[in-house]
């Protein structure tokens, strides 16, 4: 048996529960797996409002760091003992425990904590797709991203730094704006305080950021289409404040022949090779050193509830993380 925050109806933090849940074996292609720390993404509140849908009852969470306990047959990948991290479907990563597809799991290397790992894969992939996969970017470029105190801010920062691409982040406070600067954010923007496009067009000498990163949706797509440069594009990569508006094509051209993507991680790790890739690549900068995982929040799973309030609420920076 094992203990694992579940939802039978879509809502609020109060729909999530602290049960008993049996786990039994795994099957073909499957392994079991001893959560050591698990991640609490933006993601996961998607899911709990059914912005996400899924099927009820469900597990919550799709990041987590382990030990595998026992596998299945056709299982040749992963062995028992050994040490992984995941992001991704199927949900259930709010548990002690669990039974899940062993094509999901990413070994994780000996010099990464797993409270690092739950911290720190899903956003740390996305910051590898974003940076490596979306866009051209080339030393020299000038970004605009938003929320760059946020779990992915802080290492796309750090990131884009050792890339020579130049970041312009927004944030909401102050004390934000110190953190993101900490974290090798270039030229930071108080959007309580200041005009984002107006100093974004300051910034870059009116021409504008090459590519902006837009995480929070509804109430920032106007504003990234203000700031971002001629033939530009904008990665609408979350919706923290709810989906974007619909997008008026004309719109795109009156600001200067724009692009706009909406990727989804999913994509950019589904082939197993590729997600090694980025993995490799993430992995190599924060053993040695070069990206630094802020964890500055850290929960019970019994907690959940108060958790996801908290990270609605804003306040959070960094990362944050479930420890078991």
């Amino acid at each position: 048996m094992a203990q694992a925050v579940r939802f039978h109806e879509t809502g609020g933090p109060e729909v999530l529960q602290w049960e008993t849940v049996e786990v039994g074996d795994p099957g073909a292609n499957e392994v079991r797996i001893r959560h050591e720390a698990v991640g609490l993404n933006f993601a996961d509140t998607y899911f709990r409002t059914g912005l996400y849908p899924a099927p009820l009852p469900a597990g919550m969470g799709v990041e987590a760091a382990g030990v595998v306990e026992a596998v299945g047959s056709g299982v040749t990948t992963i062995r028992e003992g050994d040490r992984v991290t995941y992001t991704g479907s199927p949900l259930g990563a709010y548990s002690t425990e669990r039974v899940m597809p062993a094509e999901h799991l990413i070994s994780l290397p000996e010099q990464i904590g797993f409270d690092t790992a739950a911290a720190m894969t899903m956003r740390g992939l996305t910051t590898a797709y974003l940076l490596r996969r979306i866009w051209p970017l080339q030393a020299g470029d000038t970004v605009l991203l938003h929320a760059a105190a946020g779990g992915v801010g802080l290492i796309f920062c750090q990131w884009a730094s050792l890339l020579g691409i130049r970041v312009i982040g927004t944030v909401s406070s102050e004390r934000k704006a110190e953190v993101a600067r900490a974290h090798g954010c270039d030229e930071v923007i108080v959007y309580t305080k200041e005009d984002v496009p107006q100093r974004v067009r300051e910034i870059t000498d009116g021409k504008g950021a090459s590519v902006v990163f837009d995480s929070i949706g509804a109430s920032t797509f106007a504003t990234s289409l203000a700031s971002v440069a001629r033939r530009g594009l904008i990665v609408c990569f979350g919706t923290a404040s709810g989906p974007i508006p619909p997008i008026d094509a004309m719109q795109l051209a009156v600001h200067g022949s724009v692009y706009v993507t909406r990727p989804a991680l999913a994509d950019y790790i589904a082939d197993p090779a590729e997600r090694a890739a980025l993995a490799a690549e993430l992995f190599s900068h924060v053993a040695a050193g070069d990206i630094s995982i802020e964890i500055n929040q850290r929960y019970e799973l019994p907690d959940a509830q108060r958790a996801h309030r908290e990270l609605e609420a804003g306040t959070s920076i960094g990362s944050s993380v479930f420890s078991l």
